[in-house]
């Protein structure tokens, strides 16, 4: 028999993962956090996908963290922030061996998970994929993108991404994953924090050239003192690049503010400077722009940290 997919985290990249495993026919369960939120779910009658303006409901099974049976494999999809409290809840239910999925934005968050974790098999992912939520339980694809997945402490492939590819999920087995997470921690942090501040689409930072050159030379330095030059190729015309190809989106730490939402800014910004000072390199226009974003958090009444 096929290894249930257990997703914990019903954001918008957990769904669409979700949606597409459960469309493919293999097996996948929801774990939500309390009986409330199952529920909930229950009602609703599963997960939904909309994709070119087509809804579809899959009716993905649902349970709460402490039932149901031994975890083999986890995909853990929620906000950096959450993630080592949501491994600790499923904790007690991981199989020997378990293999973890994790899904999450910037860095730090993932050696937090494996601490927690020791027995189990951790595996990074950075993904491009686009996916908004327009209402619970429902997601809305947005952009076909890439997910690369790597695992530093053991470079060898698990046989199920053939799952993914019947999935339908465009995926690469990367053996220097180190290498994209810094990649897309860096144009984050180029992107995010000013699109929040200038308060403007990806394309509005066309305004903002010289502040986002600034940034990405401070970056590029950063990445090449702390072991990641490959990282830091060529960072500013990617930036920029990026930019562009995405002009009309907002990005997402925007849409968590718009939205009244906590942002993963001690995972990217806060990550940035802790690394910095590590390693004693001088970065004062990222330093700066995390204090004005911590001012502007606060002034909004959201969690800085």
């Amino acid at each position: 028999m096929p290894t249930t997919w257990h997703v914990l985290g019903a954001g918008s990249l957990g769904t669409l993962w979700a949606t597409r495993l459960a469309r493919a026919g293999l097996p996948v369960r929801l774990v939500l956090r309390n009986e409330d939120r199952l529920q909930a779910y229950r009602a609703a009658g599963g997960l939904t996908l909309v994709e070119q303006g087509q809804a579809q409901c899959y009716p993905v099974p649902g349970e709460t963290a402490d039932q149901g049976e031994p975890i083999k494999r986890l995909l853990l999809a929620c906000k950096a922030y959450d993630a080592e409290a949501a491994v600790s809840s499923v904790a007690h239910r991981l199989d020997a061996g378990a293999e973890l999925i994790l899904l999450q934005n910037g860095l730090g968050s993932q050696d937090a998970v494996a601490n927690r974790v020791p027995l189990a098999r951790c595996i990074s992912a950075s993904s491009t994929e686009g996916a908004f939520r327009d209402g619970d339980w429902r997601v809305v694809f947005a952009g076909h993108g890439y997910t690369w997945l790597g695992d530093p402490a053991h470079p060898v492939a698990p046989f199920w991404l053939d799952d993914l590819e019947a999935a339908g999920i465009p995926h690469e087995w990367s053996a220097d994953i180190l290498i994209r997470l810094w990649r897309k921690l860096a144009l984050n942090c180029a992107i995010n924090p000013l699109t929040v501040l200038h308060r403007c689409k990806n394309g509005g930072l066309q305004d903002h050239r010289c502040e986002v050159a600034t940034l990405c030379a401070e970056l590029t330095d950063l990445l090449e003192h702390c072991g990641q030059p490959a990282a830091a190729e060529d960072l500013q015309p990617e930036v920029e690049r990026v930019i562009q190809a995405t002009a009309a989106n907002y990005s997402s730490m925007y849409q968590d503010v718009s939205h009244g939402r906590r942002t993963e800014i001690s995972y990217l910004l806060g990550h940035a400077c802790k690394v910095a000072q590590r390693h004693q390199v001088p970065v004062p226009h990222l330093q700066q722009l995390r204090q004005r974003l911590i001012v502007h958090l606060d002034n909004l009444g959201l969690p800085s940290d």
